[in-house]
């Protein structure tokens, strides 16, 4: 059963829990649009957290960002916390600046996607008193190990995306019986604990499940961006053999699609795989134009992040009153991730 199912339920539980304690008066709480105050709550949780305030901040705005944001407001809303959420435009600088606001501000907590991993402790340090919450880009468990307990992470294990693209391709191309497989790898920004551990985790799935990786071209670099994959790719598309594109990312796929399509390649014979399971992402793998991609579930990571800031707020464990799990540290929150095959594609279609 996929965790995501679980999102209604989890944010019921948590607003049963939060009627209790930390709580003001009754009064108005929610998410709120970018860069202003909390709309109006609304449920039975409303009121019950009216005196918490936090404030959200993404790295910059995009598809996948956006829906993380909205489970953010949308647990806000329904546990009764009053939210601010901030695009800091890829720019620690500003992101740094919208963490001493909410800390000038007097608010409890700060939910932090990353510009650069390498940044986090002058986020930390920048948010003072408040409580601190990572969501989605992953930290090298060296940073995050030593979190104390006014800090911790919600994000999905990064060992497994890419492992599960290497496991598709090689059940692919053990059943047209080849062992020799040769590809191409469209990585994301070098550097980011999540580019590593999603291209390790490809290249680690082929060799264990009896493939011979052998890379057609150097990685290339696109930043997880649609239209750089493209350009870089669309020079080697028709020129270099090569069996199936490894994409960090669903957005990169898609451009390598394009690519692809430009050139007149059918890219169901090169199959290319994605990591997101974004909404274009999803109609590419139903269509058969993309082999499959991986759930990064960003409801789930906002609606976790949410319930983490309030139970450190509460003294509570920080996966109080979800079905997620924590890591061994007892400071990260894991959001699983989930393959997204030609075969169950439908049931994460119009989520």
């Amino acid at each position: 059963m996929k965790k995501r199912i679980f999102a209604c339920f989890t944010a019921m539980a948590m607003a049963a829990t939060l009627l209790t304690g930390c709580g003001g008066d009754g009064g108005n709480g929610g998410g709120a649009a970018s860069g202003s105050g909390a709309a109006s709550g609304s449920g039975a949780a409303s009121g019950g957290n009216s005196d918490l305030t936090m404030t959200m901040i993404i790295a910059s705005r995009d598809e996948f960002m956006s829906t993380l944001e909205q489970g953010c407001k949308d647990a806000a809303a329904e546990a009764g916390v009053k939210m601010t959420t901030q695009d800091a435009q890829f720019d620690t600088g500003k992101l740094l600046q919208f963490i001493e606001t909410a800390r000038n501000n007097g608010e409890d907590a700060v939910i932090i996607n990353i510009v650069d991993p390498e940044t986090a402790q002058q986020c930390i340090d920048a948010a003072g008193d408040m409580k601190v919450v990572f969501v989605n880009r992953s930290l090298d468990e060296s940073v995050y190990s030593q979190f104390d307990e006014n800090v911790c992470g919600v994000w999905s294990d990064e060992d497994t995306s890419g492992y599960y693209q290497g496991e598709y391709l090689a059940k692919l191309f053990k059943e047209q019986n080849k062992t020799d497989v040769k590809y191409i790898m469209v990585c994301g920004t070098l550097g980011q604990v999540y580019t590593t551990k999603r291209t390790e985790g490809a290249i680690k799935a082929l060799k264990d499940n009896g493939i011979n990786p052998i890379p057609a071209t150097a990685d290339l670099v696109a930043d997880y961006d649609r239209a750089t994959a493209q350009d870089m790719i669309s020079p080697l598309i028709d020129t270099v053999d090569y069996d199936c594109v490894i994409c960090n990312n669903d957005a990169m796929a898609l451009g390598v699609i394009e690519a692809m399509k430009s050139k007149n390649i059918d890219p169901k014979t090169k199959p290319v795989t994605g990591i997101d399971a974004t909404v274009d992402g999803v109609e590419a793998v139903a269509n058969g134009t993309m082999a499959m991609s991986v759930f990064q579930n960003p409801t789930g990571q906002g609606r976790g992040a949410v319930m983490a800031a309030v139970n450190m707020c509460k003294g509570q464990p920080i996966n109080a009153g979800t079905e997620y799990e924590v890591d061994e540290t007892g400071r990260l929150v894991w959001i699983p991730f989930e393959p997204v095959y030609p075969d169950n594609v439908a049931e994460y279609q119009n989520r």
